[in-house]
């Protein structure tokens, strides 16, 4: 080993430190390209993961919470001939942001409802005459806020019950925020959503979809007689 050592030229032995140089410089490079490659990897899968965080907390905590419904009959005759309790001909869900709902826009805001025979997807609708589709503060009546035979087959009304800021005082962009309260009409007849009244002992079943976070539960079902003007159905 010493004799083979000792044979070697200089130019050999100057070869050899260059090239050592060269492999250290690239391993150098490709370690900082590998380096930078895995910085912007964890860079970008933190900002996917915190803005996934907040979408899912808003999802999780958000959304819309029904916390009664109740229905109209619809009722005729008179004190001199008697009166006639029909079917339920308008239901009015009421509704609430959950604890840690955003603002909810009720634009963007969908009802679907079935009552076993047919489904229903409902947007809301409003006109050019305020008292049609929307009222911005139910007094008295709960269901002589709107005028209900306006109300087409696949769209619902908004009574407001409890706006304290305001943001549904415009029936062209109602929202919802924390603490108000707001009625969502469903007018039920021929022309109405389920095209009949509805009967007794009619399973009815849906949700009021938000556009962000959880969707409020319909689940009811109608009374075995009607005998009275107003039910508490959920």
């Amino acid at each position: 080993m010493r004799k083979l050592l000792f044979n070697m030229k200089n130019d050999d032995v100057g070869a050899i430190g260059i090239g050592a140089m060269i492999v250290l410089i690239a391993m150098i490079l490709v370690a900082g390209v590998a380096a930078s490659v895995i910085i912007s990897t964890s860079n970008a899968l933190q900002s996917q993961a915190l803005k996934t965080a907040s979408e899912t907390t808003r999802e999780v905590s958000g959304g819309i919470n029904v916390f009664s419904i109740i229905g109209s009959v619809n009722v005729t005759g008179n004190e001199s001939t008697g009166y006639t309790y029909n079917n339920i001909s308008c239901l009015a869900i009421t509704v609430e942001g959950r604890a840690g709902a955003d603002r909810i826009d009720l634009n963007n805001t969908y009802i679907l409802i079935s009552d076993g025979t047919t489904k229903a997807l409902l947007t809301y609708e409003y006109g050019n005459d305020t008292t049609n589709f929307f009222n911005n503060s139910v007094n008295g009546d709960l269901f002589d806020a709107i005028l209900w035979e306006n109300l087409s087959k696949d769209k619902f009304g908004i009574g407001v019950l409890q706006d304290y800021d305001g943001s549904m005082n415009s029936q062209y962009n109602p929202a919802l925020n924390r603490g108000d309260k707001a009625c969502l009409y469903i007018y039920c007849d021929t022309n109405g959503t389920f095209g009949k009244q509805l009967e007794t002992r009619i399973d009815v079943f849906g949700e009021v979809i938000p556009e962000i976070g959880a969707p409020g539960v319909i689940g009811f079902t109608s009374p075995m007689s009607y005998f009275d003007t107003i039910y508490i159905l959920q």
